[in-house]
């Protein structure tokens, strides 16, 4: 496994497993406490692992946590999605940058989020399981979540929307989350 700097988003990584393929399928490490120590992370700060499961078209997103934040690992397991980090650390020297991949459960490539970006994504598979692993114990009251579609971030969403969450639907633009996030 290899660890890739995102140029894009300071602090952000591609954490590359290097599968070991035969007639039965292939094999990867998918996290490697050595590889995550040697960009300078603390591999045991992350605290909790979940997984979600979307369909074709689903978005989920714009999220972050308000207060410290919260690192995220993020993985498509499978199926594959359009995944998209914006740096919203007002002292990031990439503040306000955008970065966008595509996760799938063919690379299996992790993906790591600083505390204080913004993260979404959007299945572009009939079904894409996602695996997060976080560094602190999730608070829905610190939840902060920025309108996907605000012309300030121009994100080039691939597909139409086929399905989102009332609270996704409902977010306001990046201005206003920004005082959120604050708080």
């Amino acid at each position: 496994m290899k660890a890739i700097e995102v140029p894009q988003i300071a602090g952000a990584y591609l954490f590359e497993p290097v599968p070991y393929a035969d007639e039965r399928g292939f094999f990867c490490r998918t996290f490697d406490a050595d590889v995550v120590r040697s960009v300078g992370l603390d591999p045991g700060a992350f605290v909790q692992d979940s997984l979600s499961r979307s369909v074709r078209g689903v978005l989920r997103g714009l999220h972050l946590r308000s207060g410290v934040g919260e690192a995220k690992l993020v993985r498509c397991s499978y199926g594959s999605i359009f995944d998209v980090v914006v740096d919203l650390r007002s002292g990031s020297p990439t503040y306000r940058n955008r970065a966008f991949f595509e996760l799938s459960g063919e690379t299996q490539v992790t993906l790591y989020i600083p505390a204080g970006c913004a993260h979404g994504f959007q299945a572009l598979t009939e079904t894409a399981d996602i695996s997060y692993r976080i560094d602190r114990p999730h608070d829905p009251a610190e939840d902060v979540t920025i309108a996907h579609d605000d012309p300030e971030l121009a994100i080039p969403w691939p597909l139409p929307v086929s399905s989102m969450s009332r609270r996704d639907r409902e977010a306001p633009r990046l201005a206003e989350a920004l005082q959120q996030k604050e708080r």
